[in-house]
């Protein structure tokens, strides 16, 4: 199933598939957000945004606008 990465709950887990914005997709690939690395959404903020994520070994937090453009495949 492909879902955008804003779409998903805590503890979903999949993997990143690509990115939809040009200037976000360099921004997050210095951050170790490639295409083809897992994904775990591991807590929203109480007001929605953002959210925290772990990638490629770290923790990031993210706005919600930013992980609109990201498309993950998500895991089984």
């Amino acid at each position: 199933m492909i879902a955008r990465l804003s779409e998903l709950k805590p503890g979903q887990e999949g993997v990143i598939k690509e990115f939809q914005n040009n200037e976000i997709f360099l921004k997050l690939m210095e951050m170790g957000c490639v295409p083809g690395e897992r994904i775990l959404l591991e807590q929203v903020a109480p007001l929605g945004d953002p959210i925290s994520v772990s990638v490629a070994g770290y923790h990031l937090s993210l706005r919600l606008n930013e992980a609109e453009h990201i498309v993950v495949e998500l895991k089984h």
